[in-house]
């Protein structure tokens, strides 16, 4: 466990991206989330991460759920704000609904307001069943009308706000782009940043300035996406690069980068899952986790042995920034 730099929170080297129990382009059973995040659990899974955005808050529900007969000081449960979930909408059967395969009978609201941030924790709070949550991340704030500039105005004062009352642990911002975390690691005293997609075997982009930045002022950072969303995973045809279909040149990349991982005797998954770590920056890795098998999958590939050797073939072909 590492603790997130400037707080008291721990979070586990594997960390449990949630947004799969959301039903994230497909349906998953009760059963199958329960069964993922048991198995996860008796990994050494001990940091959890949502959002009301998964599957219009069934991912909370659901982690909640299968988190609430475990004792509340053994975890650390991270969600975000930025999107309110009101009711109303088309309704009717499962449709995937912004990437989700749920009934659409609720509809989101960008709220970056410092009103909308507590009514967002306090939502949250109810659907997970638990009496705090550890770590508030601003969520896709880049993503927002106004570029984010509301959510740095209004939303991330009012967190400070909440972490000073000792109703959050710590607090940062989530998002897909390296720039606008750039500003909350430069301009704010956010203590983590969960940047998804940027800092894989594909795409380095978070290493040029942000890991490094954040080494130099303490603040600690979340990776998402090492898979960059199936193509590392798995490729072959049809594999998916950032949830689109992933280029041919995107596709031959990763199958050089596998070919050198397996002559290494190294799955392509384990060497994608630990490279993160390569920064001293990185506290956590989430990985999404639909079922016990890959939950299992997840924390094997990470307990793999990776020799230095193999990432200095991948610099010497030009597949990874020095």
């Amino acid at each position: 466990m590492k603790t997130l730099r400037g707080s008291k929170v721990p979070v586990s080297a594997l960390g449990f991206g949630a947004a799969t129990l959301g039903n994230l382009f497909r349906e998953v059973t009760d059963d199958d989330a329960y069964a993922a995040v048991d198995t996860a659990w008796e990994a050494g899974v001990r940091y959890f991460d949502t959002a009301p955005h998964y599957g219009l808050g069934l991912s909370e529900r659901r982690l909640g759920l299968a988190l609430s007969g475990r004792p509340r000081d053994a975890y650390t449960l991270s969600t975000k704000v930025g999107r309110l979930l009101e009711p109303g909408g088309p309704g009717g059967p499962a449709s995937l609904d912004d990437g989700f395969v749920v009934a659409a009978d609720q509809h989101r609201v960008w709220d970056f307001s410092a009103d909308g941030v507590r009514r967002s924790i306090e939502d949250s709070l109810t659907r997970l069943g638990v009496d705090r949550i550890d770590v508030v991340y601003l969520h896709d704030a880049d993503a927002c009308g106004d570029g984010g500039e509301q959510a740095l105005r209004e939303a991330y004062p009012a967190l400070e706000r909440l972490r000073a009352e000792g109703v959050v642990g710590a607090i940062g911002a989530g998002m897909n782009h390296v720039a606008p975390l750039e500003r909350y690691v430069t301009e704010t005293d956010a203590d983590v940043v969960l940047c998804a997609g940027r800092y894989s075997l594909l795409d380095q982009r978070a290493g040029l300035s942000l890991l490094p930045e954040a080494l130099r002022r303490g603040r600690s950072v979340v990776i998402g996406g090492v898979f960059n969303s199936g193509l590392l995973a798995d490729p072959q045809p049809g594999a998916t690069y950032d949830y689109k279909a992933a280029s041919v040149d995107l596709l031959g990349r990763a199958l050089r980068i596998k070919s050198i991982t397996e002559a290494h005797g190294v799955p392509l998954r384990a060497a994608a899952l630990n490279f993160p770590f390569r920064h001293p920056a990185v506290a956590s890795v989430l990985v999404g986790m639909r079922s016990a098998a890959e939950a299992a999958d997840a924390a094997a590939m990470l307990a793999r042995d990776v020799p230095s050797d193999l990432w200095d073939e991948l610099k010497d072909e030009g597949l990874l920034t020095p």
